[in-house]
C-alpha cells in the first residue's frame, strides 16, 4: 500500500471512529437528559385510566392539566402516562414514578379498589396522591371530581324527559359502568333514585365495563331476551358505550331514547342527528385546573384545604379534602348554551359535512 493510500485509509478510519464516538455521546447525553427530567424535583406525575371508551382524557384532561400546571409553576414538568384500560399497566406506571422520585402524583385510577397498597406505599415515601375524577383507595392527599351521584340523577332525569308522557309505562334497560369504578356505583345510585317509581320497570341491568364492545353485546342480549318492543329507553353510563348501543339498536331496527355521559364530540353529533337523546356535560377545564392547583400546592408544601373546601370519605379513609363540581344535561335544545358557550367545541367542529342539514334544523350555524 503506497503512502497516499495509507493516509486515506487512516483518515477514513479516524473519521468513522469520531462519528461513532459522537453518536455514542449523543445517546448518552439523551439518556442523561431524560433521567434528569424524570428526577426533576418539580415533576408532577399524571396517570389517566384509558383512551378507548372515552376520548376526553387525551382531548381535554391531559392538555388542560398540563397547561394549568405550567401557568402555576413555570419550572414544573408533568410526567404523563395512560393505562390504556389496564390496572396492571397503571400499577407499573405508578411504580415508575415513585422510582423516579416524583413527589406528587395526580391519579385517575382504572380500578380504584386496587390502589390502596399503591397509595400507602407512596405516602410512606412522602409522595402525595391527588385522586382525580375517581376516588382512589388509600390515604390520598386530596380528591377532585364531580358530584357523581348528582350526575346519575341528571342522567335519570334526562331519560325521563326524553320519554315524556310515556315514562310511567316504560320499561328501561340500564348498561352501567365498570363495577371496579366507584363512580359507576354513584352514577347508578343517582339514576335509580330518579327512575325508580317513575318508570314501569328496569327490566334488564348489566355492567358494560366502560367497554363499547361489551355494551354492544349486552344490549344485543337484551333485544334477544325481550324483543324489539320489549323496552322503551336505554340508560348508558357513558357516551362510548352509548355509541355501541345505538349502533346495535339501529341494526335491529329499534329507535328508543338512549343517553350517555361525557359530552364527547361524536355524542354531540349523534344528539344533533337525533340518534342520541342526551349526554352529561362535565366541564373538564375546572376539574383539570383544580387538580393542577392541588398538585402544585402539595408540591410546594401548602395546605390544600384552602382549595378543596369540601370533604369525602372513601372505603379506607375519612375526611379527605375534596372539590365536587356540578354537571349539566345536554340535549339538542341547549347545545348552544352549554358546550358551545363554554368553548368546548366550535360550531364547525360539530357541523361537519355529514351533519350540515341536521345542524341547520337544530338552529346551529
Amino acid at each position: 500500500m503506497n503512502a497516499v493510500l495509507r493516509r486515506a485509509v487512516v483518515s477514513a478510519v479516524g473519521l468513522a471512529l469520531t462519528l461513532s464516538m459522537t453518536a455514542a455521546c449523543g445517546k448518552a447525553g439523551g439518556a442523561k437528559n431524560e433521567a434528569s427530567a424524570a428526577g426533576n424535583p418539580n415533576a408532577i406525575g399524571l396517570l389517566l385510566p384509558e383512551n378507548a371508551s372515552s376520548v376526553r382524557y387525551e382531548s381535554f384532561d391531559r392538555p388542560f392539566i398540563e397547561a394549568k400546571v405550567k401557568s402555576l409553576c413555570a419550572e414544573c414538568k408533568v410526567l404523563y402516562n395512560n393505562a390504556e384500560g389496564s390496572a396492571a399497566k397503571q400499577k407499573q406506571q405508578f411504580d415508575t414514578l415513585l422510582a423516579q422520585g416524583v413527589k406528587v402524583i395526580v391519579l385517575d385510577p382504572y380500578n380504584a379498589k386496587s390502589t390502596q397498597g399503591w397509595v400507602q406505599e407512596a405516602a410512606a415515601k412522602g409522595v402525595k396522591v391527588v385522586a382525580y375524577d375517581r376516588l382512589a383507595a388509600g390515604p390520598v392527599a386530596a380528591y377532585t371530581s364531580f358530584d357523581n351521584e348528582k350526575v346519575g340523577e341528571l342522567q335519570g332525569q334526562a331519560l325521563l324527559d326524553a320519554l315524556g308522557a310515556q315514562a310511567a309505562e316504560a320499561n328501561i334497560v340500564m348498561i352501567n359502568g365498570d363495577d371496579a369504578d366507584p363512580n359507576s356505583a354513584q352514577f347508578k345510585s343517582g339514576a335509580h333514585k330518579v327512575l325508580d317509581g317513575k318508570v314501569k320497570k328496569v327490566l334488564y341491568e348489566q355492567s358494560g365495563q366502560w367497554e363499547p364492545t361489551v355494551a354492544g353485546q349486552k344490549i344485543s342480549a337484551a333485544v334477544t331476551e325481550f324483543g324489539k318492543n320489549g323496552f322503551q329507553a336505554v340508560y348508558s353510563a357513558n357516551d362510548g358505550m352509548a355509541a355501541a348501543i345505538i349502533t346495535q339498536l339501529q341494526g335491529a331496527g329499534i329507535k328508543v331514547p338512549v343517553g350517555g355521559q361525557d359530552a364527547g364530540l361524536d355524542a354531540i353529533q349523534r344528539i344533533v342527528a337525533g340518534d342520541q337523546a342526551y349526554t352529561i356535560y362535565k366541564a373538564y377545564r375546572p376539574l383539570a385546573d383544580n387538580a393542577a392547583e392541588l398538585a402544585v400546592a402539595l408540591l410546594k408544601g401548602k395546605d390544600v384545604k384552602t382549595i378543596a373546601t369540601a370533604s369525602v370519605d372513601s372505603a379506607t379513609d375519612k375526611n379527605i379534602p375534596a372539590t365536587l363540581l356540578d354537571a349539566k344535561i345536554v340535549t339538542k335544545a341547549n347545545i348552544a348554551t352549554t358546550v358551545l358557550a363554554d368553548g368546548l367545541y366550535k360550531t364547525s367542529d360539530i357541523c361537519t359535512a355529514d351533519y350540515t342539514a341536521a345542524c341547520a334544523a337544530a338552529g346551529l350555524k
